[in-house]
């Protein structure tokens, strides 16, 4: 993505206004899920890609539909079958007999916002055609490497694994991911509203009619990243995401702890979450407020553990009552 010219340069007070704008239009077309809502805009801050898990029907594919119908970016979707292939993401050569040579047809991965529908239905192979799209923002065809857009996002769905006809994401995969979401189904009053909004006439497939509109494009989101570039880390914080991260690698509870990868990327979400929170400094509250989304996905229970009932938020939670916060 090109500079911003002087007429279209936005200030960090007017990207923190449009992004939080999002939030009013999403709720036009989903009920509640703040939490999934403010995950993405973190994600959209941080170059990083988000996985929503949750049981069919609770508007993890809506919710990122409606994220794209409210902003300025290309996007497409991909439904992730058990007999798709990875060049249909990433594109292929194709003859063409006119020239007597092989062109290149772009996958849908060329994109800036890709929704990657149920990705856990199709197989490993098709699943890690999106690693190096991911990690490096490009794609190698032919051993040509092609760049992808930018800003670029994978916002992936998925229903739990005990789920049949399911394939579970590699680690390698998991953690190219920033985010794991949990999406949960609505409280009785959501329920009730979203029922409400069906009887009279909402159309979950036109958004358009819902009054979705773009709010945010790509010099907003220019600036807010040059922003949140700027969000102070004192050395306390650094260490005090270090020290939690370390303390997973202890956990008797965990045969995998976080990686230093997974600590770069909880330290790059404290700072987009203190910056939309309107402050220009990281605190303890920061980090801690991240870290269930940031880590969950990045850890492996022991099947002792697991068997007792114990899941990776609450080995996280414990490490983070344990762990000194810097004062």
């Amino acid at each position: 993505m090109s500079a911003p010219t002087p007429e279209t340069a936005v200030d960090s007070d007017s990207a923190r206004a449009s992004l939080e704008a999002l939030r009013t239009e999403i709720a036009k077309a989903v009920v509640g899920q703040d939490s999934a809502v403010t995950g993405l805009v973190v994600a959209l801050l941080c170059r990083g890609h988000v996985l929503l898990e949750g049981v069919p029907g609770v508007a993890k594919t809506l919710l990122v539909r409606a994220l794209a119908a409210s902003l300025e970016l290309d996007t497409k979707r991909v439904q992730f079958t058990p007999d798709l292939m990875p060049s249909d993401i990433t594109g292929s050569l194709v003859y063409d007999a006119r020239t007597a040579e092989f062109s290149f047809q772009a996958g849908p991965v060329f994109t800036n916002l890709l929704l990657a529908d149920e990705i856990n239905r199709t197989p490993p192979k098709t699943q890690s055609s999106l690693l190096e799209a991911m990690e490096e923002r490009q794609v190698t065809v032919d051993g040509t490497p092609r760049l992808l857009p930018d800003p670029f996002l994978v916002a992936a769905t998925q229903n739990p694994v005990e789920y049949e006809g399911t394939y579970p994401l590699p680690e390698a995969q998991l953690d190219r991911f920033l985010l794991k979401l949990i999406v949960p189904l609505p409280s009785r009053e959501d329920e009730i509203n979203v029922l409400s909004r069906h009887a009279d006439g909402f159309d979950p497939r036109d958004l358009r009619a819902a009054g979705v509109r773009p709010v945010a494009g790509p010099a907003d989101l220019e600036a807010a990243r040059a922003a949140v570039a700027k969000t102070a880390v004192s050395p306390e914080i650094s260490g005090y995401v270090v020290d939690i991260c370390r303390a997973t690698r202890d956990s008797p509870s965990l045969t995998l702890g976080v990686s230093p990868r997974g600590a770069t990327a909880l330290l790059s979400t404290a700072r987009a979450w203190a910056w939309l929170t309107g402050r220009d400094y990281v605190t303890p509250d920061d980090v801690k407020a991240l870290a269930l989304p940031t880590l969950r996905h990045r850890v492996q229970l022991r099947p002792e553990a697991e068997m007792e009932g114990v899941t990776a938020d609450s080995v996280i939670t414990a490490i983070l009552a344990h762990v000194p916060v810097p004062r």
